[in-house]
């Protein structure tokens, strides 16, 4: 078996999916969001943790333009797998209570998207994961459009011409590399073995990372996203802060470091200034907010800022932090979305300071906001505890004083974490949340599978340090050398 079943299955369920009435459109979405997961499952039992790249596939597409279908899993790639194949099914698993206009359409734009995704985090053809970048974009932009807020147009409009423009500049990086690399390929490993002097390096590197900085999104590229969460459905939010931001991050350890190292090197402390601004100006943000779904976007942009930091540190530490943080950030966030749709849904706010006292009408919802909440702010024995110990172990070891300042995401994200906590689900009861129905169903099993992933991980997070650890080293080994021969 190979990543094309992976990659496929996904479009054929989308088109399926399309063509059937709305009622049945939902559960027939999640059968083959589940099914996909169990190929992911299948990979990932069937995987080894070397640095080999595992299940590919490299059949000729456009032969004269050295245009190929070529992509494969290693232990990075692996990760992002199961990132993607986990979480599409919870978050169609949370749209179970919500009634959708064309909700066929709906859904078959979720799968399609995920397709994309899948396209990006196994491709090895530089054109192939151009194709897949584009791919995941064009659902996201429908799925605001169509069912987001009274200010969707507005917003999504902010957002395409954001991303797409991003997406023009690593293009051009794309094909600049091919015109490089000495046998007219869009091959990864070509790319990687073409020695490019520190100024051609210089026009791959800002290419590139202009296309992942906006997609992450990082400091000061980032005002598309808290309006674009806001507005977009509890849905689209989920995929974009839960999977479709690490498209960037992954970028950024795929595709630009190691292609342009010397540059990466050359701007590396500008990167992790930027980076650094994010985390704490974004928790500073975090503080102000009164909107619960607004806090969750600005949080957002805090915690991958950091995932960010640790990725430009170039330590074992920090990547193997940022890997495992991108699964669990994406699991914290869409649980987190999750809790302020239920609330929007009953209460019909998502304004803090009109709720309070939930936790009285609605105990089995309190115990799980609160396990969501203190996996966001890396309470040892939760996800998010071992994920933040290594990006930070990595920062530390790049600069004690960033790492001193990025630290503090830690002690600001607690602060307004469970002041938002507080105030929503402690205290009295008013007229509003006197009638908050506790879960049931549906949200009931969603919620439980999020807690169980947070403590699950967080007690025994080894198996998905495993995965990469090899992949992760073989990286770095690749970037170092690489910089030593140019420098050479």
């Amino acid at each position: 078996m190979t990543v094309s079943v992976l990659i496929f299955l996904p479009i054929i369920a989308a088109l399926a999916v399309f063509l059937l009435k709305n009622e049945i459109a939902k559960y027939v979405a999640l059968f083959f969001a589940v099914a996909e997961l169990a190929v992911a499952g299948w990979f990932m039992a069937n995987f080894v943790p070397d640095a080999t790249i595992q299940y590919s596939i490299n059949v000729p597409w456009i032969v004269k333009m050295g245009i190929y279908f070529n992509a494969g899993i290693d232990g990075i790639s692996m990760v992002m797998v199961l990132l993607t194949t986990l979480l599409v099914p919870l978050i169609i698993l949370t749209t179970y209570k919500h009634t959708y206009k064309n909700a066929s359409a709906f859904y078959a734009l979720i799968l399609f998207m995920q397709a994309g995704l899948l396209v990006v985090f196994t491709a090895l053809d530089g054109f192939l994961f151009y194709v897949g970048w584009e791919a995941a974009l064009i659902p996201i932009y429908f799925i605001c459009a169509m069912w987001g807020g009274q200010n969707r147009i507005r917003v999504t409009l902010k957002f395409f011409i954001y991303t797409f423009a991003g997406s023009l500049f690593m293009l051009v990086g794309i094909i600049y590399l091919y015109m490089q690399a000495p046998n007219g390929t869009y091959d990864l490993m070509q790319f990687y073995a073409t020695k490019l002097d520190p100024a051609r390096q210089n026009w791959v590197f800002w290419s590139f990372f202009l296309a992942f900085a906006i997609k992450i999104p990082l400091f000061p590229l980032h005002t598309w996203q808290p309006d674009t969460y806001t507005e977009a459905p509890s849905a689209g939010s989920m995929l974009l802060a839960g999977i479709m931001l690490k498209m960037g991050l992954y970028g950024l350890m795929r595709w630009l470091i190691p292609n342009a190292p010397i540059a990466f090197l050359h701007w590396q402390n500008l990167v992790m200034i930027l980076a650094v601004i994010g985390v704490l100006y974004a928790a500073i943000i975090a503080f102000t907010q009164k909107e619960g779904k607004r806090l969750v976007a600005y949080s957002s942009i805090s915690h991958v800022g950091l995932i960010a930091a640790g990725i430009f540190s170039l330590t074992l530490q920090g990547t193997q932090g940022a890997m495992i943080q991108m699964l669990n950030h994406g699991i914290n966030v869409v649980g987190l979305f999750f809790i302020w749709d239920i609330i929007s849904r009953q209460m019909n706010t998502m304004d803090v300071n009109q709720l309070g006292g939930i936790a009285k009408v609605a105990p089995k919802f309190a115990t799980a906001f609160l396990i969501i909440v203190l996996g966001t702010v890396a309470l040892p024995l939760t996800n998010g505890f071992i994920g933040e110990f290594l990006l930070l172990s990595g920062v530390y070891q790049y600069s004690f004083w960033f790492g001193l300042v990025a630290g503090l995401t830690i002690i600001f994200g607690a602060v307004y974490m469970l002041r938002m906590y507080k105030n929503v689900m402690q205290g009295e009861t008013n007229a509003l949340t006197a009638t908050f129905v506790d879960i049931t169903g549906s949200e009931k099993l969603t919620l439980i599978i999020i807690c169980v992933l947070i403590i699950g991980i967080g007690v025994y997070p080894q198996p998905i340090l495993h995965l990469s650890e090899a992949a992760v080293d073989k990286l770095l080994l690749t970037i170092s050398t690489k910089a030593m021969n140019v420098t050479l």
